[in-house]
C-alpha cells in the first residue's frame, strides 16, 4: 500500500472521479464518526466550487422523534440512526439543484433542532453529500438477532428497535443511496478507535459531552459501522483506508 499524506486525501480522491451526465453530479462521502469526512468535503467543494450537504443536516425535528420514541421505539429520540432523517427533503433539494438555486437543510446541532437553511446558487452541476453511514445495506435477519453492545442488549432487548432500523435501510435511504453518483468511503482500522475519534472531535469542538458520554453514544453507531467496515469496500467505488491517526493509506 502507498502510503497518502493527509492533506493529499481530497486531491486522490478529485484524482478518481468519473463524473457522469446527471446534474448534479453527487458525490458521496462515507465514514465512521470523526474519520474525517468533512474535512474531506469541503476541501473537495473549495475545489470543484460547489455546495456540501451533510447527511447530518436531514436530521428530523425533535417533536418528530418524540413521536417516533413514541411510536416505534424510545431509542429514536436520539439523532443518528437512519429513520431519524428527513431523506425526502435531501432529495428535494439535489433534484432543485439541478434546475436552479435551493435551499439546503442545515441543522443546529446545539439546539437539536433544524437550522435556517442556506441559498446557495445553481443550477449546480455537482453536490457533495457527506453522511457516516452513506450507501450502507441492510444486514440479513440472522445478523440482527445478537446484541452488538450494551445499548441493544439492555435497551432493544428484542431487537425492534435495530429492525426498524434495518427496514430503513432497505426502504426510504435507498432511494437517497441510489442518487450517489460516485461513492468513496473513509475506512477506518477498525469500530475501537471510532470513539477515540469522536471523543477528540467533540473536545475540540468545545461539544457538551464527557468521554464517557461519548463511548455511550457511539453505541447507537456501533451495529451499522462494524458492518459497514466489513463490506462497504465493496459497495463503494472508491475506498481510502485510514490509520489510526486518520493518515490515508491508498
Amino acid at each position: 500500500m502507498t502510503p497518502v499524506p493527509p492533506l493529499s486525501a481530497a486531491e486522490w480522491i478529485a484524482a478518481r472521479l468519473r463524473p457522469g451526465t446527471r446534474r448534479p453530479f453527487v458525490l458521496g462521502i462515507a465514514g465512521a464518526q470523526g474519520s474525517g469526512k468533512s474535512t474531506v468535503a469541503h476541501a473537495l467543494a473549495a475545489r470543484f466550487g460547489c455546495p456540501v450537504l451533510s447527511l447530518d443536516d436531514l436530521y428530523l425535528d425533535g417533536a418528530a422523534r418524540q413521536r417516533l420514541a413514541e411510536t416505534v421505539h424510545p431509542l429514536l429520540r436520539t439523532r443518528g440512526v437512519p429513520g431519524t432523517h428527513d431523506v425526502t427533503a435531501g432529495l428535494a433539494a439535489i433534484e432543485a439543484l439541478a434546475h436552479g438555486p435551493a435551499l439546503l437543510p442545515r441543522f443546529d446541532k446545539a439546539r437539536d433542532e433544524p437550522g435556517a437553511p442556506e441559498r446557495v446558487p445553481g443550477p449546480a452541476d455537482m453536490l457533495i453529500l457527506e453522511g457516516w453511514c452513506l450507501g450502507a445495506r441492510p444486514q440479513a435477519e440472522a445478523e440482527l438477532s445478537v446484541p452488538v453492545n450494551a445499548l441493544e442488549r439492555d435497551r432493544d432487548p428484542d431487537g425492534r428497535w435495530r429492525r426498524w432500523v434495518n427496514d430503513q435501510l432497505a426502504g426510504p435511504y435507498a432511494a437517497l443511496w441510489a442518487r450517489i453518483d460516485q461513492l468513496v468511503f473513509l475506512e477506518a482500522p477498525g469500530f475501537e478507535v471510532v470513539a477515540d475519534w469522536r471523543i477528540e472531535q467533540e473536545r475540540n469542538s468545545g461539544g457538551p459531552m464527557t468521554d464517557n458520554e461519548v463511548r455511550r453514544f457511539v453505541h447507537y453507531y456501533e451495529r451499522i459501522t462494524r458492518h459497514m467496515l466489513g463490506h462497504a469496500s465493496g459497495w463503494a467505488d472508491l475506498t481510502l483506508r485510514l490509520d489510526v491517526n486518520r493518515t490515508p493509506i491508498a
